[in-house]
């Protein structure tokens, strides 16, 4: 049976990166976690090193999407020859031990049941934001492909590499999960959403938060109109 590996981008998150890796390093089926170290200040690298993660680190801060492919790449190097390329679970850093929680997403990829899954957290955290990136992301890609996901932003997704490798180029930044769901679709993947019990740390509402949700607001609207699926 194909293999998982689990692809953790992640920046400054030295607190729980260890607990995240562990609790994936878990999963059935799962036999390597890559962590990418996109940057990070603290001890990031250090500490998924030390809970079992094989760690590859950009000398900046390069984004999420440009995290994601490094990771992907290290565990297609690290695939067995002849073998069949092990299916990407990606999970944010962040999750700490509920990470233990994502079987449900691998299932329907490794049953051949879907192409790419997309977690629908069952508990929601209170978010500092008032869901305009949300609403941008989901009303685009329901433009774009005549489905509405629930969580259009979620980034813990199981894909086959198949899957993965037609989606790319990925879209920049925090466009990413966008992109990958209108891409995936148009060209025919199947794309199922999964309700599971993860949670992550959420959004707070100083500053710093307003300058990520912008962030967040801009790379999708690039993705959206590169994909022309923004409303005129």
């Amino acid at each position: 049976m194909t293999g998982t590996a689990v692809i953790i981008p992640a920046k400054d998150e030295a607190d729980r990166i260890g607990a995240t890796v562990t609790a994936a390093l878990a999963l059935s089926g799962v036999d390597l976690v890559v962590v990418v170290d996109d940057g990070s200040a603290d001890r990031t690298g250090q500490v998924a090193r030390a809970a079992g993660a094989r760690v590859v680190r950009h000398s900046h801060n390069r984004g999420k999407a440009a995290a994601m492919e490094s990771g992907a790449e290290v565990a297609r190097l690290l695939d067995g020859e002849g073998e069949d390329p092990r299916h990407l679970l990606f999970l944010d850093a962040d999750l700490g031990e509920t990470a233990h929680t994502a079987a449900p997403l691998i299932e329907p990829v490794r049953a051949g049941e879907a192409d790419m899954t997309i977690a629908v957290f069952v508990t929601r955290v209170k978010l500092g934001g008032h869901g305009f990136v949300v609403r941008l992301a989901r009303e685009g890609i329901e433009r774009a492909t005549g489905w509405a996901p629930a969580q259009p932003l979620n980034g813990q997704r199981c894909l086959t590499r198949a899957a993965f490798e037609a989606a790319r180029p990925l879209a920049r930044g925090f466009g990413v999960e966008t992109g990958l769901t209108i891409d995936l679709i148009r060209r025919g993947f199947r794309v199922r959403e999964v309700e599971v019990e993860m949670a992550h740390r959420a959004t707070g509402t100083d500053w710093r938060a307003q300058i990520h949700r912008a962030r967040q607001f801009r790379d999708v609207g690039r993705a959206l109109l590169a994909r022309k699926a923004l409303r005129r």
